[in-house]
C-alpha cells in the first residue's frame, strides 16, 4: 500500500534528509518549509501523515496542528520537536498529534510510527491496491522513481473504482461498458489488480493471483 507523507519543517538539512529517508524507505514523500506552504499542499492533495516540527518561524507546528484539527483535518499526524519533557508531549498530544518524537531519533523509529498511525487510520477504510494513490480526489500512478502521475478517468470510471476499493472485495453494479474501460486502464499500469465479474451482481476489484473466479459467487 503506498503512503504518502508530508513533512513540514524548516530545517533546510533535516528535511531534505528525512524526504530521502522515507522515500528509500518506500514512501512518497512531499515537502514544504513552513505552515503556509503546508497548508497549500493539504487543501490540494489528501496526504496519508503529516511529520509536523513544532519549532517553526512563522506559524509554529502546535499552532498549525490546532489549526487543522479545528477545520476538521484529521489527517494523522507525527510531531518533531527538540523540546522534551511529559509536559511538551502533553501539549502536543493534547493539541491533536497522533504521536509526539523528540529529536534527535531514528529513521527506523519515525518508519515504525509513521506505520502504525496510518494503519490505525485506514483499518477502517480498507486497502489500496499496490502502486495505486488517491489524493485530492483523483487516483494516481506510483512509478517505479516513487513520483505520482495521474490516472487518467473519467467521471463514471472514477465513482466505479472508488466504489471498488472502499473496502477492497466489494461487489458494485456498474455498466459494463464502464466497467472494461476501466478494467483496460488499470490493466495497463497495475499487474498485479483486475477487476472480475461477479455474474448477475455486478463487478469485484482482486488480486491477480487470488482464488477469486467468474463463477457467479
Amino acid at each position: 500500500m503506498n503512503k504518502v507523507i508530508l513533512i513540514i519543517d524548516d530545517d533546510d538539512i533535516l528535511r531534505k534528509t528525512l524526504a530521502h529517508g522515507l522515500r528509500d524507505s518506500g514512501f512518497n514523500v512531499l515537502t514544504a518549509a513552513n505552515a503556509e506552504s503546508g497548508s497549500d499542499i493539504i487543501s490540494r492533495i489528501n496526504v496519508d501523515a503529516i511529520i509536523l516540527d513544532r519549532m517553526m518561524t512563522g506559524t509554529d507546528g502546535l499552532t498549525f496542528l490546532k489549526q487543522l484539527r479545528t477545520n476538521g483535518n484529521s489527517t494523522p499526524i507525527i510531531m518533531l520537536t527538540a523540546m522534551g519533557g511529559a509536559e511538551n508531549i502533553i501539549d502536543g498530544l493534547s493539541g491533536g498529534a497522533n504521536d509526539y518524537l523528540a529529536k534527535p531519533f531514528q529513521l527506523r523509529e519515525l518508519v515504525l510510527r509513521l506505520n502504525n498511525i496510518i494503519k490505525k487510520d485506514r483499518d477502517e477504510t480498507g486497502k489500496m491496491p499496490n502502486g495505486l494513490v488517491f489524493t485530492d480526489g483523483e487516483f494516481f500512478i506510483t512509478s517505479r522513481d516513487k513520483n505520482l502521475r495521474i490516472l487518467p478517468l473519467s467521471g463514471e470510471e472514477k465513482k466505479l473504482l472508488r466504489n471498488l476499493i472502499t473496502p477492497i472485495g466489494n461487489i458494485v453494479p456498474a455498466a459494463p461498458m464502464v466497467a472494461k474501460r476501466l478494467r483496460n486502464k488499470l490493466n495497463g499500469v497495475l499487474s498485479d489488480t483486475d477487476i472480475i465479474t461477479i455474474r448477475g451482481r455486478g463487478y469485484k476489484l482482486v488480486h491477480v493471483g487470488a482464488n477469486d473466479t467468474d463463477n457467479g459467487e
